[in-house]
């Protein structure tokens, strides 16, 4: 059962996934993928306060693996971040193909790290 219920939670996070991207790319020009980069930072931030909140006791086992593996998983793209990062330098704009990968890689460890300090000090 658990495999199926992780299975829907990736949806799920598919899903917002793909609104909030629809989102931000209507609004933020495209010259570089922010739209990619606020889906994994915010995927980071909520992924690091489930990790505390595991961590502290206070989800379950099961939860936190629907929540993490699976809601988070479906929500977050390193996979796309990564093409994007490919692409960018494929069209020689090499500063903003380094800027995506760096930003990415900064951004979303400092979110993992606040959503765990978060949690963490809530307990």
């Amino acid at each position: 059962m658990t495999p199926l219920v992780v299975a829907l939670a990736g949806g799920l996070g598919a899903a917002l996934r793909f609104l909030v991207d629809g989102e931000i790319r209507s609004r933020v020009p495209r010259h570089l993928p922010v739209s990619t980069i606020v889906v994994n930072v915010t995927g980071s931030a909520l992924l690091g306060g489930l990790a505390a909140a595991h961590v502290q006791g206070l989800l379950p086992v099961t939860v936190h693996l629907v929540a993490a593996t699976g809601f988070c998983g479906g929500y977050t793209t390193f996979s796309t971040s990564m093409l994007e990062t490919v692409r960018l330098a494929q069209a020689g704009a090499y500063r903003l193909a380094v800027a995506n990968a760096g930003l990415t890689l900064v951004l979303a460890v400092a979110a993992a790290a606040a959503g765990y300090g978060v949690v963490s000090g809530l307990v």
